[in-house]
């Protein structure tokens, strides 16, 4: 029984990573097309927030796909590129 609930809470932490990975993306797009500084800085909390909860995630993963992982951090790693080359 203990371990269900720790399979659980991995999932919640995996979903948490999706859903945070998904929203900085949207928020990047977002202000890089209007490039207003505020949305350009709500996008970069977002993108921080994002990678601190995969790190969280991988520092606690059981079982899950690696694959999941990698995906998650180049996602992030592409919306960072996109955000710094639209703050030049």
């Amino acid at each position: 029984m203990p371990n269900e609930g720790s399979n659980q809470s991995g999932f919640n932490d995996i979903k948490q990573v999706e859903m945070s990975v998904l929203s900085a993306e949207h928020m990047v797009g977002k202000a890089t097309r209007s490039m207003d500084e505020e949305q350009l800085a709500a996008a970069t909390n977002a993108l921080q927030d994002a990678k601190q909860q995969l790190h969280k995630a991988m520092s606690h993963q059981t079982g899950v796909d690696q694959a999941f992982f990698e995906m998650s951090n180049e996602l992030l790693e592409k919306a960072d590129h996109q955000l710094k080359e639209a703050k030049k």
